[in-house]
């Protein structure tokens, strides 16, 4: 099973332009804790909530979104294994990857969306274990 069978397509970003107060809103009102930053359409990185808590509010207020963003993007593309995506994910020690193509975002993979498949839920598991270590 590939990562295009279990992403969800729908994708929230931002700009490398926003600030930090317009990236934490979009979080609030989408419900979701992680973003990709994109410029000109093309991904340079990702932010999620606690990069705006800890980094962003408690270091940058008022500055743009690029300040806090996590400048190394990891990422898979639809034709990534599941069991890779889940690999990279414990490797890493994140929860969330996007899915590129030819530098666009055309998805997000989740250890959520990895664990409600069967073929794919024992390494799902075995990827939270590894994120969850210190």
């Amino acid at each position: 099973m590939n990562v295009r069978d279990v992403m969800s397509s729908t994708v929230v970003s931002c700009e490398i332009t926003d600030s930090i107060e317009q990236v934490a809103l979009m979080m609030k009102d989408q419900n979701i804790g992680v973003l990709p930053v994109l410029d000109q359409g093309k991904i340079v990185g990702m932010v999620t909530d606690r990069d705006v808590v800890i980094r962003g509010v408690a270091e940058h207020k008022g500055k743009q979104i690029d300040q806090v963003m996590t400048h190394e993007v990891i990422s898979v593309t639809q034709d990534t294994t599941a069991e890779e995506a889940a690999n990279l994910m414990a490797e890493k020690q994140v929860r969330r990857l996007p899915v590129v193509e030819n530098e666009k975002v055309v998805g997000m993979v989740s250890l959520g969306d990895l664990a409600v498949s069967p073929q794919a839920n024992d390494e799902a598991g075995d990827a939270l274990t590894d994120i969850s270590q210190p």
